[in-house]
């Protein structure tokens, strides 16, 4: 197994030089066997690459072994004397008063502590221990939500500053690789559990489609994603040539696009080109569904007079003299 994490750090450029890594570990399986295989990548000098780790662990309060989770990765990390760094937050707290679900609060606060971690240590890169599992799994959630074709890409080995060097093994790999390295890992029981709709994919769906339909469905969607991913490639680096032929201005607090270049274009161009302008301008474009998207194509469409809509509070969308106005609302 550390030979496939090796291939997959060399095929995707995961690791670079003087790279500072922040390993996302929560004592589990997966996260303990990518703490010990980059290690051990690391101290061996495998890929002729000198970088640093430091781990960072999230205890959530929801489970009682929770605290005793957090010390086994503490104690795992002083006797590879790797530096270490925890924070405690009631979820299940924090998810009531934002109104949001336990699973999505739980996802905020790690990612939230992750970055905070790399930039108090002037890291440059975040390891999170995604699985191929974790993949399928991603697939069929997005595939039951219509996310279209982005949702068939799954869980990237690398965006941004967030790597997966574990995206390519087996969760069966995984828990191998633990009992040969007498790794005993923390169990988190609530994956067992099928309250939520990952667990419920993970425990129901996908041992139920190995049993009577596929046996390789893990394999096979992964092959799907990969297939998506280099036809997204392909489609992205059009929206891109097209926002810049159809771009008058782009500033800090509104980007302008020509009016009738982007009636020109096809509709799906369209949809990715307003996808990608507002995340031009905001850095991503979460909050911003399908919905939105067809009424901001059909306001540029009408181009009757001054006309506006606001998808949400911070962006709004302005139709006038032959120009589409993206603009930042204080």
């Amino acid at each position: 197994m550390e030979e496939k994490v090796l291939d997959t750090i060399i095929k995707y450029g995961l690791i670079e030089n003087n790279d500072k890594l922040v390993l996302g570990v929560s004592g589990g399986p997966d996260s303990i066997s990518m703490l010990n295989i980059l290690n051990e990548i690391r101290k061996e000098n495998k890929i002729n690459l000198n970088f640093e780790i430091v781990v960072a662990h999230i205890n959530h309060m929801i489970r009682k072994e929770a605290k005793e989770d957090e010390e086994f990765v503490r104690k795992f990390c002083m006797e590879k004397n790797i530096k270490f760094y925890s924070k405690s937050i009631d979820v299940k707290k924090l998810a009531n008063t934002n109104k949001i679900g336990t699973e999505e609060a739980g996802r905020n606060v790690r990612y939230e502590f992750f970055n905070e971690v790399l930039e108090n240590t002037g890291a440059s890169k975040i390891a999170i221990a995604h699985n191929k599992n974790d993949n399928a799994e991603t697939v069929i959630m997005n595939i039951m939500r219509g996310s279209g074709i982005s949702g068939l890409k799954g869980i990237e080995a690398k965006r941004g500053i967030y790597i997966r060097p574990l995206i390519e093994c087996e969760r069966e790999e995984i828990e191998k690789y633990c009992e040969e390295k007498n790794l005993n890992p923390r169990i988190d029981k609530t994956n067992f559990e099928n309250e939520y709709t990952r667990n419920k994919i993970r425990n129901i769906i996908i041992p139920y489609v190995k049993k009577e339909f596929n046996p390789n469905i893990i394999n096979t969607l992964e092959r799907l994603s990969n297939l998506v991913k280099e036809e997204e490639q392909y489609i992205e680096k059009q929206v891109v040539d097209n926002y810049k032929k159809i771009l008058i201005k782009e500033s800090i607090e509104e980007i302008i696009l020509d009016l009738k270049l982007f009636n020109a274009e096809e509709k799906v161009i369209k949809s990715r080109v307003v996808l990608y302008t507002i995340t031009r301008l905001f850095g991503t474009s979460s909050g911003i569904g399908k919905i939105h998207i067809e009424d901001i194509i059909k306001l540029c469409s009408n181009n009757i007079g001054n006309k506006y809509l606001m998808p949400n509070k911070k962006i709004k969308v302005l139709i006038k003299t032959n120009k589409i106005h993206f603009q930042k609302q204080i």
